[in-house]
């Protein structure tokens, strides 16, 4: 098979059930919408970990959390690691990559070094032959307060509006929805996806490509633009499901934001598609729709990620180009984890040492219904296995379990794991857990 061009588009911080393919909330999503109909979207997918660094670097070394060189955010991926990325160049793929990688996060968060000014630093040793690699939302605010640390509050600077930027972020609380000063095209997000358009016209024509645009949105704080505020400025949403004491109208307002992040992120779906039609590339382009995990967003009166529930863990998942199916929804259990084989097979690279990830491409292809009975997830003490409906959750020694059905308990209210009716079900997940301790 002819190499295919990748184009894998890799929001920060999306939960799975907030896209337009959710009948339930009045989100508008045209373009990723097309592209679940013109390729296969998997309605039960999870992360490898529900955190920016041991995500990113499970992605990049195709392994399970648990045998991952990043179990958290304090670390770095070691910088002779085989990637997906450097196997992929080494097939003959011009690999790019822009916004967030995180693959260096421990020194983010330790005040060194970590992006360059320009935003390639570490790109070769990680296997990119092009790339710009920026600030995530709090790492650039928190670095760039004295003077530009990496490159979008370096491009910030010579805007004149790297100030804004930080003062905005110094204002914000947990559930504060104001927009930011920022013009639209110096918002994070539109920089970055330009970013990704500019790295694709530079790419010599004689090559395959793989380009992996990082947005950073629609991570937290909630900070759209004047424009993006108005885009849902009087639709209602659900609350969240067991929201605590914050107060309903400020819960609206972000759930308002964060919709909106969603669809200014879709608008750069669509401009992709438009410019690879135009180059006459779609049809041989593989497109990859994901996040590296979700966001509760108030459920259980709970922010952020890194917990085992299904809006932490869970995220969107689809795939269209060259073979793939299309129309198709997958309800079998999916992780995320398995792009990396499938991105490896589709480019005819070679497998990276000590691979966990299983290609996708027998369904994809429609050869098969499922390539996995059951998927992981994990981060710190505890442990997650998922068939699809039923999940395990297990902490530190095995000594505290429980079992959901999502189909009947979605919000993952009701802890079954005592009642005998699911002991069958129980031990099967068990065992699915235990074979990563």
């Amino acid at each position: 098979m002819r190499q295919p061009n990748i184009l894998f588009l890799f929001p920060d911080q999306l939960r799975h059930d907030w896209t337009g393919a959710n009948p339930d909330l009045p989100l508008r999503t045209p373009h990723l919408d097309a592209l679940n109909a013109r390729g296969m979207r998997f309605s039960n997918a999870v992360c490898p970990s529900p955190l920016c660094a041991p995500c990113r670097a499970s992605i990049a070394s195709g392994r399970e959390y648990p045998r991952s060189p990043v179990l958290g955010n304090e670390d770095n991926l070691p910088p002779d690691s085989p990637t997906l990325y450097s196997h992929l160049r080494d097939a003959g793929y011009h690999t790019m990559g822009c916004g967030k990688l995180d693959l260096n996060k421990g020194d983010c968060i330790a005040r060194r070094p970590a992006w360059g000014l320009d935003g390639r630093a570490h790109l070769e040793a990680w296997g990119f032959s092009d790339g710009i690699n920026n600030e995530g939302k709090m790492d650039g605010a928190n670095s760039g307060r004295e003077k530009p640390q990496g490159p979008y509050l370096h491009f910030l600077e010579e805007r004149g509006l790297r100030q804004v930027h930080i003062d905005d972020f110094a204002r914000r609380t947990k559930l504060s929805s104001f927009a930011t000063g920022l013009p639209d095209d110096a918002y994070c997000d539109n920089w970055i996806g330009q970013n990704g358009l500019d790295l694709l016209a530079a790419a010599p024509a004689e090559s395959p490509w793989f380009l992996q645009v990082n947005f950073t949105g629609p991570h937290n704080p909630w900070d759209i633009t004047e424009r993006m505020k108005s885009l849902y400025a009087d639709v209602d949403f659900p609350q969240p499901n067991a929201a605590g004491d914050d107060p309903p109208e400020a819960l609206l307002e972000v759930r308002r934001n964060y919709a909106a992040m969603v669809e200014n992120i879709d608008r750069w779906v669509g401009a992709y598609v438009d410019v690879l039609s135009a180059r006459g590339e779609l049809d041989h382009t593989l497109i990859v729709f994901s996040s590296d995990h979700g966001e509760m967003l108030g459920d259980h009166d709970r922010w952020g990620k890194s917990l085992p529930h299904q809006p932490s863990i869970g995220v969107p998942l689809t795939v269209a180009g060259p073979g793939v199916q299309a129309g198709a929804t997958v309800c079998a259990p999916s992780t995320i984890l398995d792009l990396v084989a499938t991105f490896l097979e589709a480019g005819g690279a070679e497998s990276l040492p000590a691979m966990e990830s299983q290609s996708l491409w027998p369904l994809l292809t429609g050869q098969a219904k499922a390539t996995r009975p059951c998927v992981f997830s994990a981060l710190d003490d505890w442990r997650v296995a998922f068939d699809g409906r039923y999940k395990l959750v297990e902490w530190g020694d095995t000594s505290r379990r429980a079992l959901y059905d999502l189909k009947e308990d979605p919000s993952e209210a009701r802890d079954i794991s005592g009642l005998a009716d699911f002991d069958d079900i129980q031990s099967a997940l068990v065992e699915h857990v235990q074979s990563y301790v």
